[in-house]
């Protein structure tokens, strides 16, 4: 089986590369379109379909956010050890499909969802029944599955189609990397605004349908292209090599490290390892008692230990301290993400409670639309950076990067304390509005509609955008640079586990700060009508965590040392 595979791999000109670029990018949009286009508006869906409390419904998909983000390490580790990225992206994209089609089904099926509640009844709106939850938190559970596989597989399985030892496979991976950014642009986009606007003024049975129609396009397309794929076959998790590193290290905890580490202790390195050569260092000095040869261990003829689990090389311990001390900085990302979290939360509220009308006109710009700005100032600025400022930087400092990752991920998170100050200010200005002036009409189970403009959200948005585009691009570069080539793919997980980490979070502060809080006798901060509560307070609260998070960061950045190799 082994031997057929190495075939097909050098036959990359003939399988695979070009001729499979249609059905893997098909498969790419139109999974984008129907993932994105599915959760960008679940907000609105679940308050007013579903009834739903603003602080269950934001908890709700913070907790799913997070799970899918999180699940990534798993679908990571199972893809590497036991199925390969072809099969596991088959069997996520149908559970993908699944869960779409019962979320679907809740829409389209009035019994599978509480009824409509009015406006002029709001405090009278029926709760979904325990039934009706189980089947959403079933559509929910397939989303996670299929979100786990694809994520950490899709970008890595298309590149897996061209071969990196020749040219044509190199400019083939490079144009599919462009052309994979540009699809993920695009499906923003059109989720965000064509998507979420027959969602909200439509109808939610053929808002959600479209996206699950797509879903089942794109299993079509990734299954339509089976036999020309290169499906290269898992070689292992490197999960499971650091955890060697542990035990081991554990088992020779009371040896005493040589003289002279580098000569006496085991150094194997396979002569066809994609692996840059590390050199020994001196930190986590426990770590390198897995790699002391004792009377016990034996080697193989060809270098490596006979048993991984009683003996592992230097490069294996270097590998695992390449992780830990990126750890630090990986838990200040962590914070971070809380600001993209209120971006994709919060602001949709603020905006349904405000004015959303272009000029005098009836259209009203859906509430989730807005966000789509983000992805606007997001793209428009990695644009300006990388074709105006950085090449002008580069001749002013004579530096091919002059400025690091770690400086570019320190700015992005200034402006993240930047983008809370003026979410605050701007929600402020919106709440005042609607308490002294007329109001535009009344929300159903919240409240009245502000007459300032959904205009004044974008400041705030375009500033997250700026901000994203500094630090988590940044933190996506550090890692797959600070990490060994052969845990790129672990790399990729590691920037959604920190998102997942941040979407628990955002949920926790929410739920302290909704039990703690008064605004008065019966309100708090967050409270259901946003009028009646003080959103700026807790946007403000985060702009005080986001700067000591700064502080944190900058302590971490200034005692980290860079990866280097031999």
């Amino acid at each position: 089986m082994q031997k057929d595979e190495a075939a097909v791999i050098k036959k990359e000109p003939n399988y695979g590369g070009v001729k499979a670029m249609p059905f893997v990018m098909g498969n790419e949009t139109f999974e984008k379109l129907g993932t994105i286009g599915t959760s960008s508006n679940m907000l609105v869906y679940l308050t007013t379909v579903f009834n739903m409390s603003t602080i269950s419904a934001t908890n709700l998909i913070n907790i799913f956010n997070g799970t899918c983000n999180f699940g990534t390490l798993f679908g990571a580790f199972f893809s590497d050890t036991y199925l390969g990225r072809y099969k596991t992206l088959g069997i996520a994209s149908v559970s993908s499909f699944l869960g779409m089609l019962v979320l679907t089904l809740t829409a389209a099926v009035s019994a599978l969802r509480p009824p409509k509640c009015e406006a002029e009844k709001r405090k009278e709106c029926v709760d979904p029944t325990t039934w009706q939850l189980a089947l959403l938190f079933n559509a929910f559970g397939l989303l996670v599955v299929g979100a786990s596989g694809i994520r950490p597989c899709n970008l890595a399985f298309g590149a897996d189609q061209f071969n990196p030892n020749t040219d044509s496979g190199r400019k083939g991976i490079n144009s599919f990397f462009n052309w994979y950014y540009f699809s993920y642009t695009f499906t923003m986009m059109i989720s965000l605004t064509l998507i979420v606007y027959v969602q909200s003024n439509v109808n939610w049975a053929i808002g959600l349908g479209i996206p699950a129609f797509l879903m089942f396009l794109s299993c079509a397309f990734f299954f339509t292209g089976s036999r020309i794929y290169i499906k290269v076959l898992p070689e292992g998790s490197p999960l499971t090599s650091m955890a060697r590193v542990l035990v081991v290290a554990f088992k020779k905890r009371k040896l005493k490290l040589p003289e002279q580490p580098c000569s006496n202790l085991f150094n194997y390195f396979p002569l066809n390892s994609i692996n840059s050569k590390l050199p020994y260092t001196v930190e986590l000095r426990f770590l390198n008692k897995a790699a002391i040869i004792t009377t016990d261990d034996k080697i193989n003829t060809d270098g490596s230990a006979a048993n991984p689990w009683g003996l592992c090389s230097i490069q294996q311990v270097e590998a695992l301290k390449c992780v830990i001390r990126v750890i630090p900085i990986w838990i200040s990302g962590i914070l971070y993400y809380v600001i993209i979290a209120q971006m994709q939360s919060y602001v949709v509220f603020q905006a349904i409670q405000s004015n959303r009308h272009l000029g005098s006109g009836k259209f009203q710009i859906p509430a989730a639309t807005y966000i789509v700005f983000m992805m606007l100032s997001l793209s428009i600025w990695i644009l300006l950076y990388d074709r105006l400022i950085l090449p002008s930087l580069r001749r002013i400092t004579r530096k091919e990067e002059p400025i690091s990752l770690l400086q570019r991920v320190g700015i992005g998170m200034i402006l993240a304390i930047l983008t809370m100050i003026v979410s605050a200010l701007v929600e402020n200005h919106r709440r005042t509005l609607a308490i002294t002036r007329p109001t535009l009409g009344l929300v159903p189970r919240k409240g009245s509609i502000s007459s300032m403009s959904g205009c004044w959200l974008i400041p705030q948005l375009a500033i997250a955008g700026i901000s994203e585009a500094f630090t988590v691009i940044g933190l996506i570069e550090f890692y797959y640079k600070q990490f060994p080539e052969n845990m790129r793919s672990f790399a990729g997980s590691f920037v959604y586990c920190a998102s997942a980490m941040a979407s628990y979070l955002s949920s926790f502060l929410i739920s302290v700060v909704h039990r703690t809080t008064r605004v008065g006798e019966a309100e708090n901060w967050l409270s259901e009508d946003l009028n009646k509560g003080r959103l700026d307070y807790f946007y403000y609260m985060v702009a005080g965590l986001e700067v000591i998070n700064l502080g944190y960061f900058l302590i971490c950045a200034k005692y980290y040392k860079y990866r280097t190799t031999e």
